[in-house]
């Protein structure tokens, strides 16, 4: 998984540059790279070799062994309890002139257990915006009610195809926080300023490492066959997530190598209480990153999802949109995340301490495979 977690870096890195805007942030890798992958699976030869040199897997064969990792991951049997969930889905919505390649079609159904539902863009994409919406609200247990705005009926009526894919966590912590410690503290800013946050507290021994410069502590969720945890990279200087940030991004495999694997006692361990929902248009920052050809809208070599030559010669995805939310609390964390493709016809020797009182990293992460679930920042935990 290093090489695919370093594609992570590099996508987080880019969206925190060009997107964030100073904001608190959360996406979901997963949800994006298995869109890639769907797409890879429908394209042409350079456009599936550009897709798969993004995504640094030398072949389709490679792609989906990682993508089957990670629906097992996914999949694995949680024996439905209810402080332990993950959950994917994806789905496609095809225009209702044409009909899918069978081999696509196979494929969207199996790996990748897609939902194929046939509608009629040009005539009702009011009620193909509530369907792909109403979707998105199922598979997220209700936390994204919407990934298409309302006002996107012309974008959608000159669509042909829909992929999306959906991921949804909840997890209770191995060790909760008790509600009856969490007190408000200040959590300083990146502009000198601060504000007033609830902070969790626990006076049990936690995974945690020193590194120069920075520490990283893991907060393990309860287990089944998974090993599921959040990781916090809190820089040592108030403002020394940028700079953390650049360091993370210049090393190849940083974040499957700082993972601590034993627990010590600390003098302080404090952690914002957070919930907040970010959203950004994928194509562009992945465009901005040199995946182009998949947005050609002189044809995006899409040619191997429709069965009709004519028609897949023309196809491109127009937009790729992102939308992922979490909540972190004394009982664990919860989060969610759709990812949907629109496609056109063209047309120290004391006790160290962990208090993450300014910004820093997180990810959530499935420890025996090394998958990445989400990943974001935390600059203001105050804000929603």
């Amino acid at each position: 998984m290093e090489k695919q977690n370093d594609v992570v870096v590099r996508l987080a890195k880019h969206v925190i540059d060009t997107v964030a805007d100073g904001s608190n942030l959360v996406f979901s890798p997963t949800s994006i790279n298995v869109l890639l992958s769907i797409i890879a699976a429908g394209s042409c030869a350079a456009t599936k070799e550009q897709i798969l040199s993004f995504l640094m897997s030398p072949s389709t064969e490679h792609l989906n062994t990682v993508l089957t990792e990670i629906v097992s991951v996914a999949l694995a049997d949680g024996s439905e309890r209810n402080d332990l969930s993950l959950s994917t889905a994806n789905g496609a919505w095809i225009d209702k002139s044409l009909p899918l390649k069978l081999s696509f079609k196979e494929l969207l159904e199996n790996p990748y257990k897609a939902t194929c539902s046939q509608v009629d863009f040009f005539n009702k994409p009011a009620d193909v915006i509530d369907e792909v919406n109403t979707w998105c609200e199922d598979h997220t247990s209700g936390l994204i009610k919407q990934i298409l705005p309302k006002d996107s009926i012309e974008d959608i009526r000159q669509s042909t195809l829909i992929l999306a894919n959906a991921v949804y966590f909840k997890g209770a912590w191995s060790e909760k926080f008790d509600a009856r410690f969490t007190k408000d503290n200040d959590f300083h800013l990146l502009d000198g300023t601060s504000v007033k946050v609830p902070f969790m507290t626990s006076h049990k021994d936690q995974y945690l490492r020193r590194y120069d410069g920075f520490q990283v502590v893991r907060l393990p969720y309860v287990e089944d066959q998974r090993q599921f945890s959040m990781y916090i990279y809190l820089p040592d200087a108030t403002d020394g997530l940028p700079t953390l940030l650049e360091k993370i991004g210049s090393e190849p495999g940083f974040l499957d190598n700082h993972i601590p694997d034993y627990q010590i006692e600390l003098d302080a361990f404090r952690i914002p209480k957070f919930k907040f929902t970010f959203d950004f248009k994928a194509s562009d920052v992945l465009e901005d990153m040199g995946l182009t050809c998949p947005f050609e809208s002189t044809g995006g070599g899409l040619t191997e999802m429709v069965d009709s030559p004519i028609v897949g010669a023309k196809l491109y995805v127009s937009n790729i949109l992102h939308k992922a939310c979490i909540e972190v609390d004394e009982e664990g964390t919860e989060a969610a995340a759709v990812s949907v493709g629109v496609i056109r016809l063209m047309c120290l020797r004391k006790n160290p301490d962990f208090v993450a009182d300014h910004p820093f990293l997180f990810t959530v992460r499935e420890d025996k495979s090394g998958v990445i679930l989400f990943m974001g920042q935390v600059l203001d935990p105050s804000k929603h």
